[in-house]
């Protein structure tokens, strides 16, 4: 492994290509945000889907992380990462692309939805490890907690502006025609993300190695270090109930809140704003209070605000679902930077890909069972149960974290002696 720096993680081409990664995210996250509000709503009012269906939905979008999430890494690791992000937005694109063509020449079924959000879903699984993955690329491992919180800071942006956009395209075009500005989206991610110059090598081939053992190989990684084992678990299981509500909000909020698609595009807008408030304080918050203290602190203060979910009714519904949404919301965001950067300043580069595959795997693959376990108990006992097992699993999200090794650290061990990293910081700025 070479130990000089890359050129491409030091000076101002360093820091145009960090910020046209961040305006890619920009342009993505809104567009699929519109997506947030729409998809469901199109499947819900325009076909009349039940609240199973619309579970099913749910767990089509994220059936990929369990299909391909672990060879996704071991393939990655092989490759550019660049690339991949490229095509995988362009992917994207022609698939959402497909929905408001169908409609308009009315031909949209469930079928093609599903068929849709699992093609979308695989796309996603391949840009979101080969992100993480090239996110050190451009940054000298010190920077990392920065750059996620960056990251992260775009994102929720786009979570504030983008369901708002959402809920007013609905009302005024409709649900299937709306889905044209995510289509937008991906695509003009494509072309930022295109605009990157950075120094990305190309790994070197290891004679012998299977995709099999590769892949074995991040999976004991992770299961290996307690640390990395513990974080795992809990994102699982938080992740497994976070999708119990995505599969019922929507039938929630339309069927027995009685809102409006612009009513929940503002819902969501301002639910979105904890993210925000969570990216913007998590680097703050790890140096006053210590990055493995954050970790566990998070969940624990914020996770039983799930409880006005399911309390939510009247006139006052709406506030405290969204009051509920901002609470948890912060606490995941600060929590997801402080776990993220971890991770990525821990791993050994050629392992990067596996690594962040085997955890998408792990948390990400509870998804679709979160989301058929919604649809189901939302279908037989109605909306609001689903979100009392919902609340109450958020609840249950910090034990894991407090019965482990992390609740006697104040910040986390050291990361394995890397090769020497750039010597003039990347300065982050703002894209």
């Amino acid at each position: 492994m070479n130990d000089k720096p890359s050129p491409s993680r030091t000076g101002p081409p360093a820091r145009r290509d960090f910020r046209l990664l961040l305006s890619g995210a920009v342009a993505a996250q809104a567009g699929s945000q519109v997506t947030l509000v729409a998809l469901p709503l199109v499947a819900l009012v325009e076909l009349d889907a039940t609240p199973f269906q619309i579970g099913l939905l749910t767990a089509a979008e994220t059936a990929a992380f369990l299909l391909v999430g672990l060879p996704a890494g071991a393939w990655l690791d092989r490759m550019r990462k660049l690339p991949v992000l490229v095509r995988s937005d362009v992917l994207r694109c022609l698939a959402v692309g497909s929905i408001p063509l169908a409609a308009a020449l009315d031909v949209l079924s469930l079928l093609q939805l599903y068929l849709v959000a699992l093609v979308t879903g695989v796309a996603t699984v391949f840009f979101d490890v080969a992100h993480q993955s090239f996110l050190p690329v451009l940054l000298p491992r010190e920077r990392l907690v920065a750059g996620n919180g960056a990251i992260e800071t775009v994102r929720s942006s786009a979570q504030i502006a983008g369901p708002g956009l959402g809920g007013g395209l609905v009302q005024l075009l409709g649900a299937p025609l709306a889905i044209v500005a995510d289509a937008a989206g991906y695509l003009l991610s494509a072309v930022l993300l295109g605009r990157i110059r950075a120094e990305e090598r190309l790994p070197e081939p290891e004679p012998g190695r299977s995709l099999r053992a590769d892949v074995a190989e991040g999976l004991r990684f992770v299961t290996g270090h307690p640390l990395l084992r513990v974080i795992a678990g809990t994102t699982a299981l938080s992740n497994l109930f976070g999708a119990v509500l995505m599969a019922v909000q929507t039938v929630y909020w339309v069927r027995v809140l009685g809102l409006s698609p612009a009513a929940i595009g503002i819902l969501l807008s301002t639910t979105a704003v904890g993210g925000l408030v969570g990216a913007l304080c998590a680097g703050r918050l790890a140096a006053r209070l210590g990055q493995a203290r954050l970790i566990w602190l998070a969940p624990l203060a914020t996770a039983p605000f799930a409880l006005l979910w399911p309390l939510a009714k009247g006139a006052l519904g709406a506030v405290l679902f969204a009051v509920g949404g901002v609470v948890v919301l912060f606490g995941a965001v600060v929590y997801n930077v402080a776990q993220v950067s971890f991770r990525q300043s821990l791993c050994p580069p050629r392992l990067l890909g596996r690594m962040n595959a085997t955890m998408r795997f792990l948390v990400w693959g509870t998804l679709p069972l979160g989301a058929l376990l919604g649809g189901t108990v939302a279908d037989a006992s109605g909306p609001r149960t689903a979100l009392w097992l919902c609340a109450v699993g958020f609840v249950m999200i910090p034990v894991p974290l407090l019965l482990s090794p992390l609740r006697a650290l104040r910040d986390l061990p050291p990361a394995p002696p890397q090769p020497e990293a750039a010597a003039d910081p990347v300065d982050i700025g703002t894209p």
